[in-house]
């Protein structure tokens, strides 16, 4: 079940967990305001939380052939992965109504543990508004292709 944190909670969070989320939320709603989206006009901004403690972020970037853009998740796991990473703890996507799509979220699955936080900030900076809603990665995907089931 996913659980929604007001406000109020997440300026009383100051240290540990809450002030990890904190900074993974930053870090994808830094990412956001890089996004190359000219067609859809649709910015996205994520943040992956290492193992090793290290923050990854991305931001989507389209291209005009729609099929070779790239999601913000993504774009956080393989610049993660790029860097030696191989296991994420904590995913956070930032955007308006953010969801990860089907292909970001059996990406997600192979890289990140099922117990790992998926962190979606609902942000709409105009209006200064922001809910943020985490929920434990394995709630995202039902029956995601499992590579070590398939013998790979």
């Amino acid at each position: 079940m996913a659980r929604k944190i007001s406000r109020r909670t997440k300026r009383r969070s100051s240290g540990g967990a809450g002030a990890m989320r904190r900074r993974l939320v930053e870090a994808a709603k830094a990412a956001q305001k890089k996004a190359y989206c000219p067609y859809s006009r649709y910015p996205v901004g994520a943040a992956v939380l290492a193992e090793s403690g290290r923050i990854y972020s991305g931001c989507n970037v389209e291209n005009a052939s729609f099929g070779l853009s790239i999601c913000a998740e993504r774009t956080a796991i393989f610049n993660a992965v790029m860097h030696g990473e191989k296991k994420i703890k904590a995913v956070c996507v930032a955007a308006k109504s953010a969801t990860p799509c089907g292909a970001c979220r059996q990406v997600i699955v192979e890289f990140a543990a099922r117990d790992a936080e998926m962190i979606c900030v609902d942000w709409q900076p105009q209006e200064k508004k922001e809910k943020v809603t985490c929920m434990k990665v394995s709630r995202m995907m039902y029956k995601p292709f499992d590579p070590s089931e398939a013998g790979l």
